[in-house]
């Protein structure tokens, strides 16, 4: 799942979005977060790369997104899966 330099191999992150989306709308933080605890903290998402893929996969019409506010009361987009994404 790491390359050699230790960063995700290609589609990698597509493929963890996707899961985390399977289970309901969330915001990109929400996103990390989710990856983060179900690797037990040993694989860590930056904003960068996340955002990149998030953006990728709405552009690609996997994902749909749209502002709300979060649990902290801040406006966040949030993604859902789109039909092509749940295919």
């Amino acid at each position: 799942m790491l390359d050699r330099d230790g960063g995700l191999l290609r589609g990698t992150l597509d493929l963890l979005i996707l899961k985390a989306l399977a289970w309901g709308p969330r915001h990109g933080y929400a996103i990390a977060e989710w990856v983060k605890g179900i690797t037990g903290g040993d694989l860590l998402v930056e904003e960068g790369p996340l955002y990149t893929a998030l953006h990728r996969l709405e552009r690609n019409g996997w994902l749909t997104g749209e502002w709300g506010y979060s649990e902290n009361n801040r406006k966040a987009k949030f993604y859902h899966l789109s039909r092509t994404g749940r295919q």
